[in-house]
């Protein structure tokens, strides 16, 4: 009985670390963030995909290509994510002093129902779209491969993917780089 016991508790361990960021130096992800006195953007930066229509919390269908010549952040999260958590309060304060600027935030919920989504969302009082992102594994195809959440991109208004940024990143790392994105002109 004891050996199970062990067995269930390592196994509880090694599903928490997963959801800790853990740098994945083989993906060739971005860093966290611009240097000083650094292009916002790669001149090569891939262009984002952004042919996707995925449904809002009221099943309204919400075109991503809508949000074109705006900054985007776009965030991949899970309401059972810890990481996620502390990230969503930054977002909503990011969206509230560079919204009015052309920043927009977009969270895409990987694997919620819509019965978990609305009363999350409510609770935390997100004040940016939250699209259903459940079975769309086409969107984190196109943005990925998204290995674990939070996983936020940040698209410039010409649409091309600037950073990736993989688990829990500071509020003061995006206001820079959404800062000099929107500082540059289209």
């Amino acid at each position: 009985m004891k050996m199970r016991w062990a067995i269930a508790a390592s196994a509880a361990l090694a599903l928490a670390l997963l959801t800790l960021y853990v740098p994945r130096p083989w993906t060739g992800a971005a860093k966290d963030s611009a240097p000083a006195g650094v292009a916002a953007c790669a001149a090569n930066g891939k262009a984002a995909n952004l042919n996707f229509t995925l449904k809002d919390l009221d099943n309204k269908p919400v075109k991503l290509a809508a949000y074109k010549g705006k900054v985007i952040v776009l965030d991949f999260w899970a309401t059972w994510c810890g990481p996620c958590k502390l990230e969503i309060p930054g977002f909503i304060r990011l969206q509230n002093t560079y919204g009015a600027q052309g920043l927009q935030t977009i969270g895409i919920s990987v694997d919620d129902k819509l019965d978990a989504l609305k009363p999350y969302v409510a609770e935390y009082k997100m004040n940016y779209p939250i699209l259903q992102g459940l079975d769309h594994d086409d969107v984190q195809d196109a943005f990925g491969p998204i290995l674990g959440i939070p996983t936020t991109i940040v698209i410039g208004r010409d649409g091309t993917i600037c950073r990736k940024h993989e688990g829990l990143t500071g509020r003061d790392t995006f206001e820079r780089e959404i800062k000099a994105l929107l500082a540059q002109k289209l």
